[in-house]
């Protein structure tokens, strides 16, 4: 060790509070590293499980190969496994909608393709033997033509061909003039309806159904699904084997790695790290900059004798870093330390939000990796070398005898120092001098000014982004007034009401109803309108009648006298044949936010209305079925319909619901009428819905339904964003108080240090006779100084940030938000930053008056 290196530990031994809080200081910066980091690649981990338990642990397909082909990267090295499916064929699909995928494609799976790539069972049970065929929904959804389980398929299975080869599922229909050749007729029993399968390109001309393999069948053509022992190689890969071959790259798990071909993802992913990093890089830089260019400025008298004797810019250079060296092999280790059990504890807090937001089956843990550490350590010592560095080098850059006689420590004209008349009257000795020490020491005290702005301007842009996430998540959830829902067009009445009947004393099942909803037409007198609706429609009120639009709404006979009675209307008036009918009609209002009824304007102006509605078929309307209703208008919100619906409907500028009890269902629209049924099913409401939802679907499929329906957790939304909510708040919120604290240790080492090296000038004030109570009159001023210039600076920007950020949000698509100034954090910044430097003073003053004058006095700057 040279005599340098001796003389830097020195100086960290002599000034050990500056010294403790700059290794407090790197601590943090070095925790927040390790957090980030560690953080980073956790979610990273999970996302990858997560995908690959979605989409399936595969990473190239080649859609159409021979077995040879499979046998070959088998063989090859860089491969760990290779699962493949036959392309037994393809056949027509008889009534399908969709022109762009007139096909049905037959997949032969055998045990490994079950066991790689992901099938998600709706109903039914997978395919046993090669008579046996599963059906994804979308043929119905998407193609239009609905199987169920137990139908028989006779399929001419065959090849699309062109005049220059074979087609797969990854050649477009249309593109090339194709020929579908029939080779076999096969027949199928559908024993299962599945999701669509992941492996299924989008522009793929064929629906996907899967059976499995027959073992003494011949194979010509397979499916080949690779995955790679090293993921990276993918690219390198598919180069050198594609050959003439076309192929998929499972982009939806090789995003989350880096290596798909979705830039756009993986620019996002490393810019947001970046910037997280450049923010804790920028507040780390503040707090150990600050400290050793104050130790430098303590050390400027020594640094001058030592240049005197020889002394070179390096060496000096060497002694700081080595200063900063030393405090980064105290400081690096311990803030690792720290940074991964507090991520710990923060996924355990977190990691059931995400597994409800996101992947079920896959739990969000800790992943430690060792070069992530090894970059958290190199990046804390650079930001520590660099903190070092500059100030380093302006200070062996400076003249020998100005460092001597110190002639660079307070350079200021007269007339800088002059305050007015109004302000010594205002402020008094005290504050004047307070004010004029303000003045002189400028360029020591913009640190303080900037490391309190810096904490002001991301606490309140912090809580500003949370209050603007919430607000938009708040309206971005689908409020229902039930949690669950199972909806079916095509289900029975009596099927769906003995479904009912066994589902409603399920556990966890508090409320439950079903209904039926179908929309009439009718036409309404102009002057029966009220102003509201012709001012929303802006149509001329001089025409006669008025056609109009309304849903009606078989509700359950339970659960519709429960509104009757609610309303405080007569229950007898309200039920039997002739019967009035319950109706609400009011104006849309369409600016995204959630309101009550009351906020509506009513579409009628009055109470009551008698009307004849015709309901809606699919060639028109059915006036054979019109009905004459004496109907009541009300103040009530109608029960919301099942989300399982025939289609889009027009939409209308307003809300016109008529309710009828379901007993009378069956005079309104007899059996075999042909009138459109827009929804139809049940709805439950739940304390526990996750669990209900799982009862019901157990007792649906003991029941042996085999018509399509859908079971609908609807709460699942509300939670999912609560769960974005809170994972925003822990992270936003973690992050702001490591930055504020960093920022706090910056301004306690600052302040302190500077009021330690104006030992003299405090002694020389004190010597002269200036009281106590006066000293503390004078340091409260430089207090109030400090939080105003940093108040004033900090709270605009914070609140031009917070508005630039809502801006970006409502451009960004949350256009139902409301600009929010977060008085909240605004008032905790001021009492903060006053108490830090209030705090701050009165520890280092304190300190300062039990030294002796005398001796204070003699001292030369330490």
């Amino acid at each position: 060790m040279n005599i340098f290196h001796k003389v830097a530990l020195e100086g960290l031994k002599k000034s050990r509070t500056r010294t403790l809080v700059t290794i407090i200081g790197v601590v943090l910066s070095t925790a927040m590293f390790t957090a980030v980091s560690t953080f980073g690649v956790s979610l990273l981990n999970y996302t990858i499980n997560g995908a690959i338990l979605k989409y399936g642990d595969w990473h190239v397909e080649f859609p159409d190969v021979d077995p040879s082909f499979v046998q070959e990267q088998s063989n090859d090295n860089r491969v760990e496994n290779v699962a493949a499916f036959e392309n037994i064929g393809y056949a027509t699909l008889e009534g399908g909608k969709n022109p762009d995928k007139p096909y049905l494609f037959i997949a032969g799976f055998d045990k490994e393709a079950f066991d790689t790539l992901p099938i998600t069972l709706l109903s039914g049970r997978l395919p046993e033997n090669s008579s046996e065929i599963l059906v994804p929904a979308h043929v119905a959804a998407n193609g239009g033509v609905q199987f169920s389980v137990g139908d028989t398929l006779t399929l001419s299975v065959g090849v699309r061909q062109t005049e220059t080869g074979t087609l797969s599922q990854h050649d477009p229909y249309g593109l090339l003039g194709e020929t579908l050749i029939p080779k076999a007729k096969k027949t199928y029993t559908v024993v299962g309806i599945c999701q669509r399968p992941t492996f299924e390109e989008r522009s793929a001309p064929g629906y996907t159904l899967i059976t499995a393999a027959d073992p003494a069948a011949s194979v010509d053509s397979l499916s080949a699904f690779v995955t790679l022992k090293h993921p990276f190689q993918v690219h390198s890969y598919t180069n050198e084997v594609t050959d003439n071959n076309a192929y998929v790259l499972n982009d939806d798990v090789l995003r989350f790695m880096g290596l798909s071909n979705d830039k756009i993802f993986t620019s996002l992913l490393f810019a947001v790290g970046g910037i997280v990093i450049a923010i804790i890089m920028i507040g780390s830089i503040f707090l150990i900059y600050n400290a050793f260019n104050i130790s430098l400025n303590e050390r400027t008298h020594q640094f001058g004798i030592l240049m005197s004797v020889g002394a070179t810019a390096k060496q000096l250079r060497g002694s700081v870093l080595f200063e900063g060296l030393c405090i980064g092999i105290i400081g690096i280790p311990i803030g690792i330390l720290i940074g991964i059990p507090s991520m710990q504890i923060v996924l355990s807090l977190t990691a059931q939000k995400f597994v409800d937001i996101m992947y079920d089956n896959v739990q969000l843990t800790l992943t430690v990796p060792v070069p992530v550490i090894a970059a958290a350590a190199i990046i804390s010592l650079i930001t520590i070398l660099i903190s070092a560095y500059i100030p380093a080098k302006k200070a062996a850059a400076t003249p020998v005898m100005e460092c001597i006689r110190q002639t660079n420590e307070v350079k200021v004209e007269n007339k800088a120092m002059k305050t007015s008349r109004f302000a010594s009257r205002i402020y008094g000795l005290e504050g004047t001098l307070a004010l004029k020490n303000f003045k002189r020491n400028k360029r020591r005290y913009r640190s303080i000014i900037l490391s309190l702005i810096l904490s002001v301007v991301l606490f309140i842009a912090t809580n500003s982004f949370i209050i603007d996430l919430k607000q938009s998540s708040e309206q971005a959830v689908v409020y229902t007034n039930y949690d669950i829902c199972l909806g079916s067009l095509d289900m029975e009445d009596d099927q769906m009401l003995a479904l009912y009947d066994a589902v409603k004393g399920a556990k966890g099942v508090d409320q439950s109803s079903y209904q039926a909803f179908v929309y009439y037409n009718c036409t309404v007198p102009s002057s029966a309108l009220s102003e509201a609706y012709w001012q929303a429609v802006g149509k001329d009120q001089s025409q006669e009648t008025v056609k109009l639009t309304a849903g009606v709404q078989f509700l359950d006979d339970d659960s519709y006298q429960k509104i009757v009675k609610n309303l405080g209307l007569p229950v007898a008036e309200y039920t039997g044949p002739n019967a009035k009918v319950l109706a609400v009609a009011v104006m849309a209002i369409n600016d995204g936010r959630t309101h009550v009824i009351e906020d509506f304007d009513n579409m009628f102006a009055a109470s009551s209305q008698e009307l004849t509605i015709i309901p809606e078929t699919s060639d028109g309307q059915n006036v054979e079925l019109q009905q004459d209703i004496n109907m009541t208008l009300a103040a009530f919100e109608p029960p919301d319909i099942p989300a399982v619906t025939s289609g889009p409907h027009e939409a209308q500028p307003y809300l016109f619901n008529i309710v009828v009890p379901w007993s009378l269902k069956d005079s309104w629209i007899p059996a075999g009428s042909d009138v459109d049924i827009y929804s139809k099913g049940l709805t439950f409401q739940s304390k526990t819905p996750t669990p209900t939802t799982s009862v019901i679907k157990s007792i649906t499929e003991g029941m042996g339904i085999t018509v399509p329906y859908t079971l609908m957790n609807m709460s699942r939304a509300f939670v999912e964003s609560r769960n974005y909510v809170f994972i925003a708040n822990v992270f936003a919120y973690l992050f702001i108080v490591m930055i504020s604290l960093i920022a706090v240790a910056n301004v306690f080492n600052t302040i302190s240090t500077n009021i330690k090296m104006r030992r003299r000038e405090l002694a020389m004030l004190r010597s002269v006779g200036m009281s106590d109570k006066e000293f503390n009159r004078m340091m409260r001023f430089e207090c109030v100084f400090y939080g105003m210039r940093a108040l004033l600076i900090g709270l605009p920007t914070a609140l031009l940030c917070s508005w630039l950020i809502y801006k970006g949000m409502y451009t960004g698509g949350a256009e139902s938000i409301d600009f929010v100034l977060p008085w909240g954090s605004i008032c905790i910044s001021i009492v903060s930053v006053l108490l830090i430097i209030f705090v701050t003073m009165m520890y280092s003053v304190n300190k300062i008056k039990k030294e002796n004058i005398i001796d204070a006095l003699r001292d030369e700057m330490t």
